[in-house]
């Protein structure tokens, strides 16, 4: 009797088992599912049925953001398109054989991480600025277990770097949501000599099967002699430039200590469709200078040296590299250098887009032709 009655319990609690978590299909099939502000996604349902028997499934949610949902035999689609922060949420897939109703949930997440890095100072001198500040703007989510910023020399942290505060406000903003402005700040350790020439800060987002990095450089000046004020070439860049002499510089001639050694100087001007770099030495006859280091490979970029002038050209298509350019005197050694910062990447207009205008503007003659054809015809 006892063992009739254990088989006839394990019966009944067996299909329930099997409709609480089963044969249901998700994809992606990780429980959280992440995507960007503005971005696309779809979660997929599946479920088959035993015995050929037809399936019913369906995306369901609790507000009026679930999503385009598109349902078939035995498949559900979601599809968020533009996703805005009040998409996030759980949906839930259901599906049904027969009798038996099976369930699977998904979070949505909704996050926000545009490489906006902006730092405090935007150029440090060794031996002086002892105070860095970096900020995250227009960013969520922004706990601590999510967003992370750090000062890096190299791809390590900075050793010795102490942690002064971190700040979270809400960025002013219209419409619905909320993004935030995350600044961290440290107190800077010697550097060193001779100081590295740079020092990174980088954002780092973490989220379920996703991890996004941001970095923004910092360069380190040696002297403050070579600190100048940050030139605006466009609303695309930020120069910063300083001149460091060789360490094969001549001395100056004796008796006459008060003259120092010639040195190269780097100007820059706008260019069509990109920012032009001319160095130059007004030394007098027998100096030569040319180009020595510029972001990626020095012979992506079109160079012309005439003795004691070279140019360099920048163009600004797509997002070209940024870091140090430097320019060498010959006889001598002096350099020059030029950091170079793009802050907005504007890539020109797509072939897609210009087609789509001028289809558009046959579109329009093509009516306004009709119309002056029917009001002008003689009336027949």
């Amino acid at each position: 009797m006892e063992r009739d009655l254990a088989l006839w319990l394990l019966l009944l609690v067996g299909p329930l088992q099997q409709g609480r978590g089963g044969p249901l299909e998700v994809e992606p099939r990780e429980p959280v599912v992440a995507v960007a502000l503005g971005g696309s996604r779809q979660l997929t349902c599946r479920l088959a049925c035993a015995g050929h028997r037809a399936a019913s499934v369906q995306w369901r949610g609790l507000d009026t953001s679930l999503g385009a949902v598109q349902s078939g035999a035995g498949s559900s689609v979601l599809s968020v398109q533009n996703a805005s922060l009040s998409a996030a949420g759980t949906r839930v897939c259901v599906g049904s054989c027969g009798n038996l109703t099976f369930q699977q949930k998904v979070q949505l997440l909704v996050f926000a991480f545009p490489d906006q890095l902006t730092v405090s100072p935007v150029a440090l001198v060794a031996g002086q600025d002892r105070e860095v500040a970096c900020t995250a703007h227009n960013v969520t989510p922004a706990d601590p277990d999510t967003l992370t910023l750090s000062l890096l020399l190299g791809d390590q942290e900075l050793e010795g770097a102490q942690a002064l505060g971190h700040d979270l406000d809400e960025e002013p903003q219209e419409g619905e949501g909320q993004l935030f402005r995350v600044t961290e700040r440290w107190l800077l350790p010697p550097l060193g000599t001779p100081a590295p020439p740079t020092l990174h800060c980088q954002a780092t987002m973490r989220l379920p099967g996703l991890e996004l990095n941001h970095r923004r450089p910092i360069p380190v000046l040696h002297s403050p002699t070579s600190q100048e004020p940050p030139v605006m070439t466009s609303p695309e860049a930020t120069l910063q430039q300083g001149s460091s002499p060789s360490t094969r510089s001549p001395d100056p001639k004796p008796g006459n200590s008060s003259i120092g050694p010639c040195r190269p100087e780097i100007h820059q001007s706008p260019a069509p469709a990109g920012l032009e770099l001319l160095c130059e030495a007004p030394c007098g006859p027998g100096m030569a200078v040319r180009w020595t280091q510029a972001p990626g490979h020095l012979e992506a970029y079109e160079r012309r040296e005439a003795g004691a002038q070279a140019w360099l050209s920048v163009p600004w298509a797509g997002c070209h590299p940024e870091g140090w350019f430097q320019c060498r005197l010959d006889p001598g050694g002096q350099t020059a250098s030029l950091y170079l910062v793009p802050e907005v990447c504007s890539p020109p207009a797509s072939e897609a887009l210009w087609t789509g205008s001028l289809v558009l503007a046959l579109l329009l003659l093509a009516f306004l032709t009709y119309h002056l054809w029917r009001r002008c015809r003689p009336a027949g």
